[in-house]
């Protein structure tokens, strides 16, 4: 199953088309795509089961975030061995580095995003994990139970003011607008063979720099949230960004950083594909 946020509403993708869920619902279900996931179970066991409307087509560009206003959007740092490697710093022994991306820095698949004037931009393609049910001192064997779906999402980080000093500002230099896409759909567990070993891959130009699989996260889907709801309750239609693969522009020699008229392109075996274009 596939769910989207078309245009502000939610929707869902069969064969390629969009299902207004609002419409095909009779109203049983709301207009708001962050609404579905209070009542996630009931509209999963629905959709599942409804005589769907054939759909209609649509432009990538009107698709926003499956998730767009989440009351908590958490981030995982280091959760690649060789990420945590190009970036200087030991592979996580306990529970890796959890920071938030503001919400107002979430957006839609298809986007055009400024980049800070005298900053450092820089990539990283990530699997995005969305709960659709409440997750509080969840076990790693249950956890799967509590993901709505998967998105790709891109943790775009300004790293001058990430990592200034006395402190470094992790959650400021990653929330400038635009700098967490999410997307292109919600596609949920069920749909894949093996939902943790998913391929990876960031382009830049039609370069690619970052490949890689989600079976080599130090840190598993499942791992994370057992360590996270350990700590905090996972409320409905929270985000988890999960972590990035090698391949970033700070651990490259020399440095690389994003400039204006680039073309990023994220993609995520079975999911689909980020594509956002930078301006002064």
């Amino acid at each position: 199953m596939r769910i989207a946020n078309l245009s502000g509403r939610l929707t869902l993708i069969v064969d390629g088309r969009a299902v207004d869920v609002e419409e095909a619902s009779g109203g049983r279900f709301a207009a708001d795509p962050q609404a579905v996931y209070e009542r996630w179970e009931e509209f999963h066991t629905w959709a599942k089961t409804a005589d769907l409307p054939t759909g209609d087509g649509f432009e990538p560009a009107n698709l926003g975030s499956p998730a767009p206003a989440p009351r908590q959007t958490l981030a995982i740092g280091l959760n690649y061995r060789g990420h945590a490697s190009e970036s200087g710093f030991a592979a996580p022994e306990g529970l890796p580095p959890v920071f938030t991306k503001f919400a107002t820095s979430i957006t839609g698949p298809v986007t055009d995003v400024k980049l800070p004037e005298g900053g450092h931009t820089d990539w990283e393609v990530e699997l995005v994990v969305v709960i659709g049910r409440r997750a509080e001192a969840v076990s790693e064997t249950d956890a799967w139970r509590h993901v709505a779906g998967l998105a790709v999402g891109q943790d775009i980080s300004e790293r001058v003011v990430q990592l200034a000093g006395p402190a470094p500002q992790f959650s400021l230099g990653k929330s400038f607008p635009g700098f967490a896409p999410i997307g292109p759909w919600l596609v949920t567990p069920d749909e894949f063979d093996n939902p943790d070993d998913l391929e990876l891959r960031c382009a830049i130009n039609g370069e690619e720099v970052q490949k890689g699989r989600t079976r080599d996260l130090i840190f598993s889907v499942p791992a994370l949230i057992a360590g996270l709801s350990a700590v905090l309750p996972l409320l409905p239609g929270d985000v988890i960004f999960t972590g990035t693969p090698a391949g970033v522009g700070l651990g490259r020699n020399p440095q690389r950083w994003l400039a204006a008229g680039d073309e990023l392109v994220s993609t995520i075996e079975g999911i689909g594909e980020l594509r956002q274009t930078f301006v002064a």
